[in-house]
């Protein structure tokens, strides 16, 4: 329940999407609000659609990100979730909301970084229009559009079975890494963000600020997953364990997830997000397509949606733009 006093911060971003659902009506869509997309009916076809914007401040510092990896950031979020689908992404359109002091040459190297994320994540991919507008606050807003495998069905969040295998492609907290390396070592005294500086970077903590700064999640292995027999998947964007119990929850089932799976620091990839990985589920008995590896398995619901080695995450539960970088980093 909500009521006109509350602000959004207050409120939160899940309850903040219930309360404006709640309000739109039923979808006339195939698939509607809730997944990493929606499904819309396109004359004998079928069109896989999402939007993401990212604005100046929550999403990303001019300080510390590039306008080449502020474009390639932007398309890389969106073509994970039409790839969370099970779908092969075909077309981005991008608004972009400038202030008039902006240089060109952040617009024209962001431009440099939608193109060639799309050449390199999804080869056919490509900017097929979008909007220009100023604004006080530098905001990227791409819409994105895919295709399904004809006869296929979406690969959505609910489908999930107990006794599925849990599996992840991509990385889980190497973006999270990075952004803590941002907060800790490129602040000033005031906490505003300074120019990274690679001379004080080692060669692993370079490649983790990249991970944050210009993501690379696995487009491919959406359709290669949903030909394996995928029952849910979902882009990991928020948080592995936050996006594991969406994932449960629409599939009315507990994910349970196994630490050791996760690497040295699996309270990091747990909480991190802004990888762009796929979580999907497999039958027990399904082989997993190359890419994927096995990290836990889907039980009978339990009294939570999520468990790590059998027991109850208490840990930090993943990104909430109302809470911002500062409570994600715990």
């Amino acid at each position: 329940m909500t009521n006109d006093a509350q602000t959004v911060g207050e409120l939160g971003e899940a309850r903040v999407l219930a309360a404006i659902l709640a309000r739109l009506g039923p979808s006339r869509a195939v698939i509607g609000p809730g997944d990493d997309a929606a499904v819309l009916e396109a004359g004998r076809g079928r069109i896989v659609a999402t939007v993401d914007t990212l604005v100046h401040g929550p999403d990303f510092r001019l300080a510390w990100s590039s306008g080449y990896d502020l474009g390639w950031k932007a398309a890389a979020v969106n073509l994970a979730d039409v790839a969370a689908m099970g779908a092969h992404p075909t077309a981005l359109l991008v608004a972009l909301a400038l202030p008039d002091d902006t240089p060109s040459r952040l617009v024209t190297a962001l431009a440099d970084g939608l193109r060639e994320a799309c050449d390199a994540l999804a080869p056919g991919c490509a900017v097929e229009g979008g909007d220009l507008t100023v604004s006080p606050t530098l905001t990227v807003a791409v819409t994105a559009l895919g295709v399904l495998d004809d006869d296929r069905p979406p690969v959505l969040r609910s489908g999930a079975r107990p006794g599925d295998v849990l599996a992840l492609a991509g990385d889980a907290g190497r973006a999270a890494q990075g952004l803590r390396l941002l907060f800790e070592r490129f602040r000033d005294d005031e906490g505003a963000p300074v120019p990274v500086d690679q001379t004080r970077l080692t060669p692993d903590e370079s490649d983790a600020i990249a991970a944050q700064l210009r993501p690379v999640p696995p487009i491919r292995l959406g359709p290669a997953a949903a030909a394996a027999g995928a029952t849910a998947m979902m882009d990991v964007s928020d948080g592995l364990a936050l996006d594991a119990s969406r994932l449960a929850d629409a599939s009315g089932v507990t994910a349970d997830l196994a630490s050791e799976t996760l690497g040295a620091d699996a309270a990091t990839a747990l909480s991190g997000g802004e990888d762009h990985a796929l979580l999907a589920t497999f039958g027990a008995r399904a082989v997993l397509p190359d890419g994927f590896r096995r990290i836990g398995t889907v039980r009978e619901r339990a009294a939570v949606a999520v468990l790590v080695d059998g027991a109850r995450y208490d840990g930090q539960t993943g990104w909430d733009p109302y809470t911002g970088w500062d409570a994600a980093l715990g």
